[in-house]
């Protein structure tokens, strides 16, 4: 299908019909963000509570020999430990991310845009979780990172949800699927 560039076309990858500028997101579509986001938020937070409960005070856990060990640590800064400083800033910033994510959830008619949206809100919240209710303060809280691999930052499941978000995310953009799953032309020659 020919189009001129930037103008969307009814491609559509996921069998869903186009419709304009919807205001809100198909309910089916809708739901899946929010059940990704809510089942992943709950394996974060699942997790990171094991990992206190069971890690503290042990020495670290062999999972795949020295490639995946449990190793528990508290992060006041971000990805490899940086803006340790800035602990409220980055609460704030994880704020505003969840309201951006949800806010961009309300417009999602694609399962892949979906579940990317769905990783993120699981991501962003379950780090900031930490932040408003761990120790020492609120807006102050360390994040429990627990998952180990050689010369790379301990890691927790809310990172990965993160990164693995982004990454689709990015697929989408590549591939020119927009949220709503139509796809923008390129240019012919």
């Amino acid at each position: 299908m020919q189009a001129a560039r930037g103008t969307p076309v009814d491609d559509r990858d996921d069998g869903t019909e186009p419709t304009r500028s919807p205001l809100l997101a198909a309910p089916r579509t809708w739901l899946l963000f929010a059940a990704v986001g809510g089942v992943m938020l709950v394996v974060d937070q699942v997790t990171k509570a094991l990992a206190v409960d069971r890690l503290a005070g042990e020495p670290d856990v062999e999972i795949v020999g020295e490639l995946l060990q449990l190793h528990l640590t508290y992060n006041p800064g971000a990805a490899f430990s940086l803006g340790t400083r800035f602990t409220v800033a980055l609460s704030v910033l994880a704020s505003v991310a969840t309201v951006v994510v949800l806010w961009l959830s309300r417009r999602v008619q694609n399962k892949w845009w979906a579940v990317a949206l769905g990783l993120m809100f699981a991501g962003i919240d379950g780090n900031l979780m930490d932040r408003l209710f761990r120790d020492p303060a609120p807006f102050r809280g360390h994040v429990v990172d627990f998952l180990m691999l050689p010369n790379w930052p301990v890691f927790n499941v809310a990172d990965m949800c993160i990164n693995v978000g982004v990454a689709m995310i990015l697929v989408q953009v590549l591939r020119g699927v927009a949220m709503d799953g139509t796809r923008v032309a390129k240019e012919s020659a």
